[in-house]
């Protein structure tokens, strides 16, 4: 089976088109029948991102981590008891593609990293979007990381130890875990996620953050065609 871990922590705004997303990249027909499980792990949830979850007959795990790499690594171990072979995660205020999962596994590797589309600019100033063109690298070879396009054999996760319970760039650190223990990394434009770009970021140093950090380097040298930045992005 495969499993999707989707974390959420009083995400009741996002989380219904997140799981209607999620749920449609489960019952695509290039995975040819084979079982998906959809987990949202509850993060001290106050909100009703639970009932959301009920009302999508997706399954749920309460936690009271207030820690997004505690709560991926709780998901990752259900699905890993409930027979996993490949792991896939995204954010709640996410929205992935219907080919999403099949894009991550057609690409036949220990681990795909996937890059994100902003699906909202309105909110930020103009030169937000300016660095962001200027320095995000959306194709094949990116070196962008993001915990919500994420996907990974159960295999390689564990030999990679999970998820450490760090409160922001428990991504970044399990794919150093995923390189230092020999996994194959695709670093893909294949599968393909929407996120929101907030102002109001649920952890900081996060996506939000580094948003708005890049938005203050407006001189930084805008790469040349096909040259990848030399950054990494969490979140």
């Amino acid at each position: 089976m495969i499993g999707i871990v989707i974390p959420a922590h009083d995400e009741e705004c996002l989380l219904a088109p997140c799981l209607r997303a999620a749920l449609t990249a489960a019952r695509d027909p290039a995975l040819r029948g084979e079982p998906v499980c959809v987990l949202v792990v509850l993060d001290a949830c106050t909100d009703g991102s639970a009932s959301i979850a009920q009302r999508a007959g997706v399954e749920t795990l309460a936690v009271d981590a207030c820690n997004v790499g505690a709560a991926r690594a709780v998901g990752a171990a259900r699905m890993l008891e409930r027979g996993a072979r490949w792991l896939a995660f995204s954010d709640a205020d996410s929205q992935v593609a219907p080919d999403w999962l099949a894009a991550q596994l057609s690409l036949g590797v220990d681990a795909v990293c996937g890059p994100v589309t902003v699906d909202d600019w309105s909110g930020h100033p103009a030169r937000t979007l300016g660095a962001w063109r200027a320095r995000y690298h959306d194709a094949d070879g990116h070196r962008h990381v993001h915990g919500a396009n994420l996907g990974v054999t159960a295999h390689a996760y564990l030999c990679a130890g999970g998820f450490a319970s760090l409160a922001c760039g428990e991504d970044v650190a399990l794919v150093e875990m995923l390189a230092a223990t020999g996994a194959v990394i695709a670093w893909s434009a294949a599968p393909r996620v929407v996120t929101s770009a907030r102002l109001d970021a649920r952890v900081r140093g996060g996506f939000g953050d580094t948003l708005a950090a890049w938005a203050k380097t407006e001189t930084e040298i805008e790469p040349q065609d096909g040259e990848a930045p030399a950054v990494t992005v969490a979140g």
